[in-house]
């Protein structure tokens, strides 16, 4: 007897800062009885003892990449993922004006199933690691392009709290039911 392979859904949280990824991330995986893979930038930039540097993005964007790699072999349907590589190369061409060619190639060799783009409209909530305040509509304009300019499958997340919640469920259940 053959044994059958389900496919595994990879849905990427990506926007700019401040934007709710990290929570909706988590209820989400949470909702789903699922992991989620967390936002790597963090743990990096946490310990890494000095100002970040512009090589410093292609070491996170590799770092994420990997932690979802293995997370995706523990997983039976879905892994969500805190960020993804189009948040390094947005960060790179906004910190740098340029980006990792690695970058760029590895955004185009592993797209997501889905892309849940989050929106401005949440609260700005001050963090060390947070760069950018007054631009989070810029951001989010440049986000939607490079999503667009991939031909990338993404929906904008909306709302606050349970809003937000539902309205990405409903998201991730649209192509669940899709495949």
């Amino acid at each position: 007897m053959e044994k059958t392979t389900l496919k595994k859904y990879r849905i990427a949280i990506t926007g700019p800062e401040s934007t709710g990824k990290s929570t909706l991330t988590e209820q989400l995986a949470n909702h789903f009885n699922t992991l989620w893979v967390k936002e790597y930038a963090r743990e990096y930039l946490n310990t890494l003892g000095r100002v970040y540097e512009y090589d410093d993005i292609v070491e996170i964007a590799k770092g994420q990449l990997q932690h979802e790699k293995s997370l995706l072999n523990q997983v039976e349907t879905i892994l969500f993922c805190d960020t993804d590589l189009l948040v390094t190369k947005i960060w790179s061409e906004v910190g740098f004006n340029k980006c990792d060619p690695w970058i760029i190639d590895n955004i185009k060799q592993f797209p997501y199933d889905l892309y849940l783009l989050c929106n401005t409209d949440t609260p700005w909530e001050y963090d060390p690691l947070r760069e950018h305040p007054n631009e989070r509509v810029i951001l989010f304009d440049l986000y939607q392009q490079a999503l667009q300019a991939y031909s990338f499958n993404y929906r904008i997340v909306k709302g606050i709290g349970a809003q937000r919640f539902h309205g990405a469920l409903d998201f991730v259940n649209e192509i669940i039911k899709i495949k």
